[in-house]
């Protein structure tokens, strides 16, 4: 079982979520970035996939009572070829278990945030029930997805239709509780959005602002620590250039000492800090939520 954190900074308590391990191919997470230099801060198999977490944020609200979900995983509904491809692990933790250990249940729930809608983000939004249907995960929720985003994922592009599945999205399209936000939403005071546009049209990073403090959900703009110096950009992102210019505004404003970053797919980090060195960034203190 994997160990996990929380924080309380009224009004909001902060919770992270493990769903599951699965691995890429180091060479695709590092795009650019040569093996013999990303190999140095992370170890790959025999087929050069590299460990990845799949965490989640959980945040409630004392204000409005709200549940927020940021991200909901995987999901579990791959067949077993494409699980043996991405190598799938929930032997230590899953959705559903780290919601009941921490308290929660799927129909808890009343929000999902979506930073965005590759399957790796969004597959647990979805399950299949013992007749083989889909059937909701969180029956009282409402689904929150940056709008530009959610028309790229309507209509992709031949490099990107890959990572939109339909047996995700249309569910969340047939609900009647999708809600579609600009940037600079304001889901309640206190935790709004800042996005993206690098690694897909309409990334939406959510941003807890706890009193002198923020905690930013950084999805895929830094899917690892490892991800902080400007170059190391993914092959996956659809406009590389278009990510070094965020990275290099994001950081900037990182580098305070009081902003504090969650990471999604970190293996090892749940959430740092950033250094300023000259130029460049690097993570300063690795931490837990429970540092914050």
């Amino acid at each position: 079982m994997v160990k996990l954190t929380k924080t309380g900074h009224p009004p909001f308590t902060l919770y992270s979520i493990e769903t599951g391990r699965f691995q890429l191919d180091g060479g695709a997470m590092f795009g650019v970035v040569p093996k013999t230099l990303w190999s140095r801060h992370i170890e790959s198999d025999d087929k050069n996939r590299i460990t990845m977490a799949m965490r989640c944020l959980l945040i409630t609200s004392d204000a409005t009572g709200r549940t927020y979900l940021i991200d909901n995983g995987s999901g579990h509904k791959f067949d077993e070829k494409f699980s043996s491809i991405y190598g799938f692990d929930y032997e230590h933790s899953t959705l559903e278990g780290s919601l009941k250990q921490q308290g929660f249940s799927t129909a808890d729930i009343t929000d999902v945030i979506f930073s965005h809608l590759h399957f790796d983000h969004c597959g647990g939004t979805t399950r299949l029930n013992e007749e083989g249907h889909l059937e909701h995960v969180f029956p009282n929720a409402r689904y929150w997805v940056v709008k530009s985003h959610w028309e790229t994922a309507m209509d992709p592009n031949a490099r990107e239709r890959s990572s939109f599945f339909p047996e995700n999205l249309v569910p969340i399209s047939d609900s009647g509780r999708l809600n579609l936000v600009e940037p600079g939403h304001v889901y309640e005071e206190g935790l709004t959005n800042m996005v993206m546009n690098g690694h897909t049209i309409g990334q939406q990073l959510p941003v807890i602002h706890l009193n002198d403090k923020r905690l930013i959900f950084v999805a895929d703009l830094l899917p690892t620590h490892i991800h902080i110096p400007l170059p190391w950009i993914m092959g996956y992102d659809m406009y590389p250039a278009t990510t070094l210019e965020e990275k290099e505004d994001f950081l900037a404003g990182c580098s305070n000492g009081k902003t504090f970053l969650f990471f999604e797919h970190d293996a090892d980090c749940e959430v740092g800090t950033i250094v300023k060195e000259g130029k460049n960034y690097r993570i300063g203190q690795k931490l837990t939520l429970g540092d914050i």
